[in-house]
């Protein structure tokens, strides 16, 4: 019998996440960011990618003021926040150095944040941003009862989590996902394991900064070059955008990973769309990954 991805997709994601890390950069008046979540839902795109400390913990707020202009968007769309990490911040006084906060305590008080920031009763997915040295998985996953109870929180995942990591609290709490930096500059969770847990438990992963971060594009370095070149033989070949391809790219992993974009321009979410249509080849996506690591397969 043939073994197959499940995906029954309990949080109702779409195949693409527009990220909002940067929201605070684009300079987008109120009107604009609704304008910009539309044409996002217009394009099939209706999960939004958060973090508590995004914009110096501010673009969960920028965020907010949009769904408040427009409440009727917030039933159309899916919105994914993370915490755990404690930056120093002005907007955090209480915070002395930077560190990791699994707490309870902490965990709570930050959906709490969250939630009144973006204006909403309720986060659809919560991520554990990265992991906490000094994690108790029992009193986190008591936690993650208590919020989805509440109905503060619908889903729970982690993000940057090695499979050992991921294992250890998926045991006592079930999650959705493992939000890693995956691109065809980075390809570090095609070799740890990650990816295959990915598949062994039937939960897609979302890839983080799938374009290396505009690497793909400006980079000077000799993997950058060297990638860039086979990705525009790549798209030249298939008639698209050298962004579409490099998303293709990352679709392409039988882990079948959401990625997230990092634009505010509505171009780059349409590249990323794009992506799900392109179909390369194993040979096609094998050539990539020999211009990224310098060296054929051994």
């Amino acid at each position: 019998m043939k073994a197959t991805l499940r995906d029954d997709n309990p949080a109702g994601l779409s195949p693409v996440l527009a990220g909002c890390w940067r929201m605070g950069e684009w300079d987008l008046d109120v009107a604009a960011r609704v304008r910009w979540i539309e044409d996002a839902l217009a394009l099939g795109i209706t999960s939004f990618d958060h973090a508590d400390i995004y914009g110096d913990y501010r673009v969960e707020a920028l965020f907010g003021e949009a769904l408040a202009a427009q409440p009727s968007l917030r039933a159309r769309l899916q919105i994914v926040s993370k915490c755990g990490i404690r930056l120093v911040s002005a907007q955090r006084p209480a915070h002395r150095i930077k560190s990791y906060d699994t707490s309870p305590a902490h965990v709570v008080a930050s959906v709490e944040q969250s939630l009144r920031a973006l204006r909403t009763d309720h986060l659809d997915v919560l991520l554990i941003h990265r992991p906490d040295a000094l994690m108790d998985p029992h009193a986190l996953a008591e936690a993650f009862v208590s919020l989805r109870a509440a109905g503060k929180v619908r889903h729970f995942g982690v993000s940057n989590h090695a499979p050992s990591q991921f294992a250890l609290l998926h045991q006592c709490h079930p999650l959705v996902t493992n939000q890693l930096e995956l691109s065809p500059l980075q390809l570090g969770a095609l070799e740890d394991g990650t990816l295959d847990q990915a598949i062994a438990l039937g939960l897609r992963p979302m890839a983080w900064s799938p374009l290396g971060g505009g690497r793909l594009f400006d980079g000077v370095d000799a993997q950058s070059l060297r990638v860039r070149t086979a990705l525009a033989a790549l798209a030249a070949h298939h008639g698209a955008s050298l962004a579409a391809v490099a998303y293709a790219w990352t679709l392409r992993h039988p882990s079948r990973p959401r990625p997230i974009t990092g634009s505010g321009r509505i171009d780059g979410l349409r590249d990323a769309v794009a992506g799900l249509g392109i179909a390369l080849s194993s040979e096609e996506w094998y050539a990539v990954w020999q211009a990224s690591r310098g060296h054929e397969v051994s």
